[in-house]
C-alpha cells in the first residue's frame, strides 16, 4: 500500500459520495488554490492599459470607476481570467477521466481524437455561417465529440475495450478527422476559413461572459457525476475482471466516464477552441505532486486551471501589446513537458 493510501482520510459528501484524500493531497490542493488566486490577481491588476489598484478595487467592489475602467476590468480582464480557470479545470478533469479509463498516460482527449472530433463539429457550424462565439459552436463541439466517442467505442467494442485499443483507435480516428478538418477549410470562402483557422489555434483573446456561462453552469454537475463514478473507475484500473468480481458494472461505468470526459472537453473547446496538451499534462502533474496512484479530481482540475491561466497570462504579456493565442503557448509548454518526461525516463532506466 502506498504512503498516500496509508495516510488517507475520507470525507462523506451529500448523495452518498465519499471522497478519499491524504494530508499531502490537501496541502497540494491548498498550494494550487493559492497559485490560481495569485494568477487571477496578477491578470486582473496588470496589463497594457494601466489602472490603479484602488480604481480596480472600486470597480470590483464599489461599482464605481470610469466607463473605460469598468469595460477593461469587467468586460475584458475578469471574464478572460475566469474563462481560463474554468476551461483549464474542465480539461484537467477530462484528461484525468480518459487516462483512468484507458489506463494509459497518453489517454487524453487531444491525443485520442475526441478534441479533434469536437473541433470538426464546431468547424461545421462556423463554416456554415455561424459565429465563432455563438451557442451553435458549443453545440457543434459537444455533438462532434460525442459522435467521435461513439465511433471510437464502436471500433474497440467488438474485441473488448482495453486501454491500448482505445488509444490506438482514438489516434486513428483523430488523424482521419484532422484531414476532414483541413478539407473543410479548403472548401470554405476566405473570410470564413480565416475565422475558423484562427479559432482552431485556441484563444481567450475575446472571450465574454456569454461564452463562459454555459461552462460555468455545466461544470458543477459534471464534477459531481465524476465523483460518483470515481470509485468504480479506480477499481477498473485493476482490470475489468477484478472490477466485475467486486460488483462494478464495467460497461455502464465505462460509457458514463466516456460521456463525462467528452462533455467536459466539448464544453471547454466551445469557450476557447482546442487547447493542446493541457488535458495530457495536468492529470500527470497532479499525480506526481500528490504522489497518488491516480490523478485526484480536485488536484487535476486545479492543476489544469493554474496551467491555462498562467499560459494565458504569458500569451498576453510576452509580445505586449500584441496578444498571441493561448493554444500556441500550451503547445510549446507541452512539447517541453514531453521532452522533460523523456529525459527523466532516460535517467530512470539508465
Amino acid at each position: 500500500m502506498s504512503a498516500a493510501h496509508r495516510g488517507a482520510r475520507v470525507a462523506r459528501l451529500p448523495g452518498g459520495v465519499t471522497l478519499r484524500y491524504s494530508g499531502r493531497s490537501a496541502a497540494v490542493t491548498g498550494l494550487l488554490l493559492l497559485g490560481c488566486a495569485a494568477v487571477w490577481t496578477l491578470t486582473l491588476f496588470t496589463g497594457t492599459y494601466r489602472i490603479d489598484a484602488a480604481h480596480i478595487a472600486e470597480v470590483l467592489f464599489g461599482g464605481g470607476g470610469s466607463a473605460t475602467d469598468r469595460f477593461i476590468v469587467l468586460g475584458q480582464r475578469l471574464p478572460r481570467v475566469c474563462g481560463a480557470l474554468l476551461v483549464g479545470a474542465a480539461l484537467g478533469l477530462s484528461g484525468a477521466l480518459f487516462q483512468s479509463l484507458s489506463r494509459n498516460p497518453l489517454g487524453s482527449p487531444d491525443v485520442i481524437g475526441f478534441t479533434t472530433g469536437s473541433t470538426s463539429g464546431a468547424l461545421v457550424v462556423i463554416l456554415a455561417g455561424g459565429s465563432a462565439a455563438g451557442v451553435g459552436v458549443g453545440t457543434g463541439a459537444v455533438v462532434g465529440g460525442l459522435i467521435t466517442a461513439v465511433v471510437v467505442y464502436g471500433v474497440t467494442a467488438s474485441r473488448g475495450v482495453t486501454g491500448n485499443r482505445l488509444v490506438l483507435a482514438g489516434i486513428a480516428v483523430g488523424a482521419m478527422l484532422s484531414s476532414v478538418n483541413d478539407y473543410l477549410l479548403t472548401r470554405a470562402d476566405l473570410e470564413s476559413a480565416e475565422s475558423a483557422k484562427a479559432w482552431t489555434f485556441g484563444s481567450l483573446n475575446a472571450v465574454s461572459w456569454t461564452q463562459i456561462a454555459p461552462l460555468a453552469l455545466a461544470l458543477p454537475p459534471l464534477v459531481a457525476a465524476t465523483l460518483a463514478v470515481g470509485r468504480p473507475l479506480r477499481l477498473m484500473e485493476m482490470g475489468d475482471d477484478t472490477a466485475g468480481a467486486l460488483g462494478v458494472r464495467v460497461g455502464r461505468v465505462r460509457a458514463t466516464a466516456l460521456l463525462l470526459g467528452v462533455a467536459l472537453a466539448g464544453t471547454a473547446i466551445a469557450v476557447a477552441g482546442p487547447i493542446g496538451f493541457l488535458a495530457l499534462a495536468a492529470p500527470q502533474l497532479a499525480r506526481r505532486l500528490t504522489r497518488s496512484p491516480g490523478a485526484p479530481v480536485g488536484s487535476a482540475m486545479l492543476t489544469g486551471a493554474l496551467l491555462l491561466a498562467t499560459a494565458d497570462l504569458l500569451a498576453q504579456r510576452l509580445l505586449a501589446p500584441f496578444q498571441i493565442p493561448v493554444g500556441l503557448v500550451t503547445g510549446a509548454l507541452g512539447g517541453l513537458y514531453l521532452l522533460w518526461l523523456l529525459s527523466r525516463e532516460r535517467r530512470t532506466t539508465g
